[in-house]
């Protein structure tokens, strides 16, 4: 289909293209009115005029001056019933996006529940005041927390369509986007993986021309992203018009039978119309014509409805008007009655950052009495211990499997014991490793994934700050979204600047991950199989240098060996300087003591083993013995993880220090690769 593209400099943009002509992969025929259940009819028309009320009443709110935020589905309603009306909420999974009121309304949600989150309350079922209004979750109604982040829901929606498929259910998963998320990467990463494993993922790109004020001719090679897709083998794809509510129903019902049948993942892209502003910060009349903007209407989706149904006998216009009148009325009750429900208390937060129950868990039971073990290999045994004891744990990354088991034979022999649904090759796409991952843990499966290096997590950034870390937080303590993130790190190694990085700062900086880098054999195997234990996602850091370092060998624990998270080592006992580090600068720490020693200098030595939670107690202990302090770590100095150290040191203990707390860091600079540089 031709689009016209906007005209001049942009300020004027293209008028609306005519109505689709149905294209795709089923061979439908658009529903006929009177042959629907009349429930049907009068179900969806009051979900789409529901949809509508709530929009104009949360905009006539905002003027005011209640309420701080609001983002429309008006123009967006029949696509997203039509689809509705053919899924089972509570059953099949939706991963939705900021626009999807209509079809959060069809499969279940209230004019109360939207109003709730609206006005921000407590006890807002989608996320307690903490998120933006129009995030639609619910863990009963089995929709995934979305994220503000465009294109952040689709990954997740293929880890919660690989859930579905290994427990044998004919559910389907719902991911919606409009066109401008598909220029994200996170989306046709998305379609590979669904494609390549004929996953039941419903991706609907709602098209209605425009990503706040960029159209879609600047988004999209071709005239749209239903010719864009077709290169992906197993994807059925279909180009409808999304205002025609009669089309979309017909091809929701062959969507639905097809991806219940296991036949592979459908694209529906619809033609829909933005009759609103992009949010209720938005003007769009400084990048839309008058022409344009007066003309819109024409495609409105409940009036194109109402004509229908009329038109054929299948509803009276007085039925129309009995509904509308009655959805007002509601949707007014349930404003006055949100307005007056309880705002969160500024008491809580702080909450719900981390899981706050217990574990049940007994830590550092018994003292490692088993043979010595490297490293590398203790991660290993724990691995295959835990995946042992519980059939939820999947290890996947990319080359951890088969007889490969990982660039650094951490995973070897994992696939063998357990088989390839267990412990698989993932895409060479860190994005779709954490964002697949995201969508299991949610589904109830423990996932345990490899980066390769440390240097390659950042492709991965957007779902673990955007998802990961903040789920519990941002859903009220609905959903937890626990993982261990196992990602190697460091130098010494002639990595040079690509394999040997250190990230620990950038993820203690972020709310929601524990982030644990232990220093020895016995401390990796009991951490290890406690993150895997946890409630949290789990940033497992390994240094590189210790998998094989004498220094690191320690008798093996056994399976029953948990080391907890937040609690220091005291690794050598000292009197004149506290120095306090982890990971592979205990050892160059423990060599500097020696030669101290002989020069009458004793050093007291703190292993953090844990970054987050930190156990500053221990440290504050040391140095009131000591009176001196000193940070030891591998990474830049500058604004490393030594500065929040000396801080909380100063803070804290000032009155106890002898002199000034001093710190050993990395030079500002990228990590070299010859040896002598590095």
């Amino acid at each position: 289909m031709a689009v016209d593209a906007p005209s001049g400099d942009g300020a004027n943009a293209a008028p609306l293209p005519p109505r689709v002509t149905y294209e795709g992969d089923f061979d439908v025929q658009p529903a006929d009115p009177t042959a629907l259940d009349p429930e049907v009819l009068r179900r969806a028309f009051r979900t789409m005029v529901r949809s509508r009320a709530l929009d104009n009443k949360m905009l006539r709110l905002l003027k005011q001056g209640k309420g701080f935020f609001h983002i429309g589905a008006s123009g967006h309603e029949a696509a997203q019933v039509a689809i509705g009306l053919h899924a089972k909420s509570g059953y099949d999974w939706t991963s939705p996006y900021y626009r999807d009121l209509a079809y959060a309304l069809t499969l279940g949600f209230t004019s109360r529940d939207a109003l709730m989150a609206h006005f921000s309350k407590a006890d807002d079922v989608t996320s307690g005041g903490r998120q933006m209004p129009e995030h639609f979750s619910d863990p009963e109604r089995r929709f995934f927390l979305p994220s503000s982040a465009v294109g952040a829901q689709f990954l997740p929606a293929v880890g919660l369509a690989q859930a579905v498929k290994r427990k044998g259910e004919e559910a389907f998963v719902y991911s919606s986007g409009g066109e401008g998320s598909t220029s994200q990467g996170a989306f046709h990463e998305a379609l590979n993986s669904a494609a390549r494993e004929k996953l039941p993922v419903l991706f609907h790109v709602q098209d209605n021309e425009y990503a706040i004020s960029v159209h879609r001719s600047e988004q999209t090679a071709g005239s749209g992203i239903y010719e864009v897709v077709e290169g992906f083998e197993n994807l059925a794809r279909v180009h409808v018009d999304g205002t025609d509510f009669f089309q979309m129903y017909a091809v929701a019902e062959a969507a639905t039978e097809y991806l219940r049948a296991g036949k592979g993942p459908v694209c529906i892209v619809s033609e829909v119309v933005r009759l609103l502003p992009h949010s209720s910060s938005d003007n769009d009349q400084k990048y839309r014509s008058a022409d344009e903007l007066g003309r819109r209407d024409q495609y409105d989706p409940i009036r194109r409805f109402e004509e229908r149904v009329i038109e054929t006998g299948a509803m009276t216009s007085v039925e129309l008007d009995e509904i509308r009148a009655e959805v007002n009325r509601e949707v007014d009750e349930a404003a006055k009655w949100a307005e007056e429900q309880a705002d969160p208390d500024p008491e809580t937060v702080a909450r719900h950052v981390y899981f706050e129950g217990d574990l049940g868990l007994t830590y550092e039971a018994n003292e490692p009495a088993g043979e010595p073990i490297v490293m590398v290999d203790a991660i290993n045994h724990a691995l295959h211990e835990e995946m042992k004891r519980d059939e939820r744990v999947l290890v996947f990354g990319e080359d951890v499997a088969g007889g490969k088991g990982g660039v650094f034979t951490a995973t070897r022999g994992l696939t063998d014991a357990f088989g390839r649904e267990r412990c698989y090759n993932s895409p060479l796409a860190e994005n779709t490793i954490i964002g697949t991952a995201a969508g299991l843990s949610v589904a109830g499966f423990k996932p345990v994934v490899e980066i390769q290096f440390g240097d390659y997590i950042w492709p991965a950034m957007q779902p673990l700050r955007n998802v990961v870390s903040s789920f519990r937080y941002r859903s009220n303590n609905a959903w937890g979204c626990p993982m261990v993130i196992r990602v190697p790190i460091g130098g010494y190694i002639h990595g040079g600047p690509y394999h040997s990085q250190n990230i620990e700062v950038l993820f203690g900086h972020t709310p929601g991950f524990v982030v644990v880098m232990p220093s020895n054999a016995a401390d990796a195997k009991g951490m290890l199989k406690t993150a895997i234990r946890s409630q949290d996602p789990v940033l497992f850091l390994e240094h590189k240098w210790l998998y094989r370092q004498p220094a690191a060998r320690t008798p093996e624990p056994d399976a029953d060996y948990l080391v907890p998270f937040g609690k220091a080592k005291v690794v050598r006992e000292g009197t004149d300087v506290t120095l306090v580090t982890y990971g592979a600068m205990v050892y160059k720490s423990m060599e500097a003591a020696r030669r101290l020693e002989k020069e009458g200098v004793s050093v007291e030595i703190i292993d953090l083993r844990s970054i987050v939670p930190l156990d500053i107690d221990t440290v504050l202990a040391s140095v009131r013995k000591t009176h001196r302090a000193l940070v030891v770590h591998e990474d830049h100095r500058f604004m490393g993880f030594g500065g929040e150290l000396s801080a909380q040191i100063t803070e804290k203990a000032f009155a106890d220090l002898d002199a000034p707390v001093m710190r050993v860091g990395g030079a500002f600079t990228p990590i070299p690769f010859a040896g002598p540089l590095e």
